[in-house]
């Protein structure tokens, strides 16, 4: 080595603390770049965790899941989240609690999933909040209304999906209160939680006009009709009947009312208002002119025709669900679902930690799904766990849902 290419020692110090500098000063970016897993998550694949009743009183809600399982077998096809394929693990319950219990148990510590979406059902869900909330697994877009299910001060890793049960009926007894004031109501609801957090909202609508209550029957879900209940209600002199049954029940009492003559005012319960799985049982010709509220598109109405959403929910059903009944109301919900999961665990990124998912789950605003009417869409934070707020009352001629009067918004969530 020449005299000439020999550098002092304290240039070499100084060349070699710029290296170190350098070094420092790189490290955090590679860091912040680094991606972050935590059990059900890796470079290929997100584990999502699901309970639903395929079987039991409420089998025809079983279609959601089917739905959601449908969806994310889409979203797979088109190359997954950020390059993720989705593993959607989806087991029966019955809409029975120890059911629910038991496979949420092994979704968590046998399968391992991520986290767990759109479990269906107020008690059944009731029967695991608190455990999934111990083990801080996120439990997104519960696929029921129950008002506990927006409360992020008792249950963090908990995040509601539709309008709270409240919220909607509070919307039925304003509705009750200012037009029919002089209306005898009866109320049909089933003896549980559901059946409860309904009665509140109701209530809490009506206000000093609750007193128009004559008849409040409940009927318990292992039942196998309510028959008996609807004579009941029929003999209290109610000119309003308010139906708050789940879809097997709500049908049997429409089509009972019908068959014993009696033809009050009908309020349904927006959770079954499904044409295809309780009104065409029922008979449509008995479910005419029932009311009931709605924050999503009916595929059957005109007047979404040419909508870009319900295209491509058309779309997905030729493909993806051919012969299905795209007009039934639980295909509808799954869609919307799914696709608001996917917008959360898109926005993860290359962070699919537990903490992230609730983090993005916690910072939607205005995000507006395909099959969501043009005025609703969702808006969370962490102090807001009721994603959708706002819903729109409808009126059935005899074929379709009619909306009629604004979007009407029934606010629960800390603003």
């Amino acid at each position: 080595m020449s005299q000439h290419t020999r550098r002092p020692r304290s240039a070499l110090w100084g060349i070699a603390l710029a290296i170190l500098i350098g070094s420092a000063v790189a490290a955090p970016s590679s860091v912040q770049g680094q991606k972050r897993y935590d059990a059900g998550a890796s470079d290929t694949t997100i584990k999502i965790g699901n309970t639903a009743p395929y079987s039991g009183p409420l089998s025809s809600n079983g279609i959601i899941a089917r739905t959601e399982g449908a969806y994310f077998k889409m979203i797979n096809d088109e190359g997954g989240i950020n390059g993720r394929k989705i593993e959607f693990i989806s087991y029966d319950d019955a809409y029975s609690p120890p059911k629910t219990v038991e496979q949420t148990r092994k979704l968590i510590e046998s399968d391992e999933v991520l986290l767990l979406f759109n479990q269906l059902g107020t008690p059944t869900t009731m029967s695991v909040i608190k455990y999934v909330n111990a083990k801080k697994v996120p439990q997104l877009f519960i696929a029921a209304g129950g008002t506990i299910f927006g409360d992020q001060k008792t249950y963090p890793w908990s995040m509601g999906f539709q309008p709270s049960y409240q919220s909607e009926t509070r919307i039925y007894g304003r509705y009750l209160h200012d037009n029919y004031p002089a209306g005898k109501i009866a109320v049909l609801s089933s003896n549980d939680d559901f059946g409860r957090d309904n009665i509140k909202g109701l209530k809490d609508g009506l206000g000093d006009a609750v007193s128009n209550i004559v008849a409040e029957v409940t009927y318990e879900t292992s039942a196998p009709t309510i028959d008996s209940e609807l004579v009941k209600l029929k003999f209290s002199g109610a000119t309003v009947f308010v139906n708050f049954a789940t879809a097997k029940f709500a049908a049997q009492a429409i089509k009972k009312a019908a068959e014993i003559g009696w033809k009050p005012v009908q309020i349904l319960h927006g959770n079954s208002q499904s044409i295809s799985a309780v009104l065409k049982p029922a008979g449509l010709e008995n479910a005419k002119d029932i009311i009931t509220a709605n924050y999503s598109k009916d595929p059957a109405d005109i007047v979404w025709k040419d909508d870009p959403g319900l295209k491509r929910f058309s779309g997905f059903i030729d493909k993806y669900m051919p012969g299905e009944d795209r007009t039934n109301f639980y295909v509808v919900y799954g869609y919307n679902a799914a696709q608001a999961l996917v917008e959360v665990l898109g926005r993860c990124k290359d962070d699919l930690t537990r903490a992230n998912i609730m983090r993005q789950a916690e910072a939607l605003s205005r995000v507006h799904l395909d099959m969501l009417l043009p005025d609703v869409t969702l808006n969370t934070s962490p102090a807001d766990h009721y994603p959708i707020e706002q819903m729109q009352l409808q009126k059935f001629d005899g074929q379709n849902w009619v909306r009629f009067g604004p979007a009407i918004e029934g606010t629960l969530s800390e603003k």
